[in-house]
């Protein structure tokens, strides 16, 4: 049988066309069945040397009609089924901040809150938005992964720069109107009179919802002032408080918010 196949191989002339598979093959070399490659499989080679057999991680893409595929290196995530993936990330800044909790405006006295309380429900809290942050997007898949992470600059000014002052406030993260992240914190001056009374402060929040509900969603960051030691400090948050003074401007202190939409990756067979 060797030697049948061997002679029938050599009776083969130049540029036929042979079918594996196949009695009418369609190219030069026509596989009809699968196909098992043990080694390496090289592309763009000629008579006079071989083609290339790419290197680690990279696959074979098409050039097109005529032109012999290439090998390249894409910058592409796959996504496996079972796997959470970053499907979107959200990015906002805002230099207008809060300056509407300043001099005058007494704090409102609550410290604590609960998930899912509503925004607008002044029981639980004077909230005043921070306009340049909101975000609207749309969660395709349930089983989810939100990831919120908000820094912002934080001003006060004491009435007397020698004397010790202080403001208690906090900064939530609310979705579709209702709380899902909070903290809490305090900015104190003590005897600053090398910048006129003024002290900065770099506030932080991080925090990762799960399994959100899929649909429209709106998320906003707000923030309230809890306590005051003079009802005469002022007090900014995400910009400073005078635009004359030598120690911040508003992009030194102003407000970055990132979402991060990580989903469960599931295929759908049709």
């Amino acid at each position: 049988m060797y030697h049948c196949v061997a002679g029938f191989l050599i009776s083969i002339p130049a540029y036929a066309q042979v079918g594996i598979g196949t009695t009418a093959p369609n190219s030069v070399l026509d596989v009809n069945g699968k196909t098992t490659l043990r080694k390496e499989l090289k592309v763009g080679g000629t008579s006079a040397q071989t083609g290339n057999p790419g290197l680690n991680g990279q696959v074979l893409v098409s050039q097109g009609e005529g032109l012999p595929p290439v090998w390249k290196s894409l910058n592409v995530s796959f996504m496996e089924e079972g796997q959470y993936k970053l499907i979107n990330s959200y990015l906002s800044s805002d230099q207008a901040g809060i300056s509407t909790l300043s001099a005058g405006v007494a704090a409102d006295g609550i410290y604590k809150n609960m998930v899912g309380d509503n925004i607008t429900d002044t029981s639980k809290g004077t909230w005043v938005k921070i306009a340049g942050l909101e975000n609207n997007f749309v969660i395709r898949n349930g089983k989810n992964r939100l990831t919120y992470q908000f820094q912002t600059g934080v001003e006060m000014k004491a009435p007397v720069a020698t004397a010790s002052q202080s403001v208690t406030f906090t900064c939530g993260v609310f979705r579709n109107g209702k709380l899902v992240a909070i903290r809490p914190d305090k900015i104190t001056s003590n005897n600053n009179t090398e910048k006129e009374g003024i002290q900065d402060y770099i506030f932080t929040l991080s925090y990762t919802e799960q399994n959100v509900p899929a649909g429209n969603q709106k998320v906003e960051v707000a923030c309230r002032k809890i306590e005051s030691s003079n009802l005469n400090s002022q007090f900014t948050i995400g910009r400073n408080i005078s635009n004359t003074n030598t120690v911040s401007n508003a992009f030194t202190l102003e407000s970055d918010f990132k979402i991060d939409v990580i989903e469960y990756v599931i295929y759908q067979v049709n």
